[in-house]
């Protein structure tokens, strides 16, 4: 990643896009940009790069449900033009956790939390989200520390 804000990082993206006619890319990068411009217009906010992240993350967990449901109604080429959309956003966000990074994480958590059982669950996840944001598919590590808890 760059030192640039992100929000400048997916700026010239659509640029180098444009420059390259590339359609589909531009497109994407086109949503993402609407995205952030309704946000900060709605909320009155500049968006920093903590939440830009949430919002990336957001977008990818609808195309991922979008996909799901084409694939399961035989919409094929539906379900690709989604996943296309998934992998251009994915490029922004930064890189993705290992299962042992993720883990230990989880691990962490659990020891600083100092709670057992499913109790445990609120504070465990109040702790592992800010760092995993954009970095691990939050639902995932929800069902990782479910089961950990309870084992």
């Amino acid at each position: 990643m760059s030192d640039l804000p992100l929000t400048e990082t997916i700026r010239a993206a659509m640029k180098a896009a444009m420059k390259a006619r590339d359609k589909e890319r531009l497109g994407t990068i086109r949503l993402i940009q609407s995205e952030f411009k309704r946000i900060e217009v709605d909320e009155r906010i500049e968006l920093d790069d903590a939440r830009v992240l949430v919002v990336l993350d957001k977008m990818i967990k609808q195309r991922r449900d979008s996909a799901q449901q084409y694939h399961a109604a035989g919409r094929e080429e539906l379900a690709a033009r989604e996943e296309q959309e998934i992998a251009v956003i994915q490029e922004f966000l930064p890189a993705q956790l290992s299962d042992a990074e993720l883990e230990a994480m989880i691990d962490a958590a659990v020891a600083a939390s100092g709670g057992t059982g499913m109790q445990a669950m609120g504070a465990v996840m109040a702790e592992l989200k800010p760092k995993l944001q954009g970095r691990a598919d939050i639902g995932a590590v929800s069902k990782l520390v479910k089961a950990r808890l309870t084992a």
